[in-house]
């Protein structure tokens, strides 16, 4: 936001249309209802719309384009904010996401363990666990 200086401004009808632009590009209003065009600008001043159209067109031009700047940050601003929010959300399913993988290695870790620890069993590799009789168990279906 570009503030206008109030210097040199002999006029008073100037010098209220400038105040009311930076008021306007500030946010914060006194009169209007604070959009950024010329109808909430003239009523922001307490001047007929006719003094922008007519009189103070270079007043009104450059408001203008500050307006549509400021609606162009505005605008970035609120898709940089979506964006945000996106990944956000991404990052938590992407979590949620890994939690589940983790959850499932753990699973098969225990499978493959047991089932090499019954493999050496019934192989006779390890004496003491030749001796010990495997009993058939109930499979539990993986997630």
């Amino acid at each position: 936001m570009t503030v206008l200086p109030l210097d040199g401004e002999g006029d008073p009808v100037r010098r209220e249309i400038i105040a009311a632009i930076n008021r306007l590009l500030a946010g914060t209003p006194h009169r209007s209802n604070g959009r950024l065009n010329v109808t909430q600008l003239a009523i922001e001043a307490d001047v007929k719309r006719w003094h922008l159209t007519h009189q103070h067109t270079d007043l009104k031009d450059r408001f203008q384009a500050e307006a549509a700047a400021a609606e162009g940050k505005r605008k970035a601003a609120a898709q940089s904010a979506d964006a945000f929010e996106n990944l956000k959300r991404e990052h938590a399913e992407l979590r949620q996401y890994c939690r589940q993988l983790e959850s499932r290695l753990e699973i098969y870790a225990t499978a493959l363990n047991q089932l090499a620890l019954e493999y050496a069993a019934l192989s006779g590799r390890d004496a003491d666990a030749a001796k010990v009789r495997t009993l058939p168990r109930r499979r539990q279906p993986l997630p």
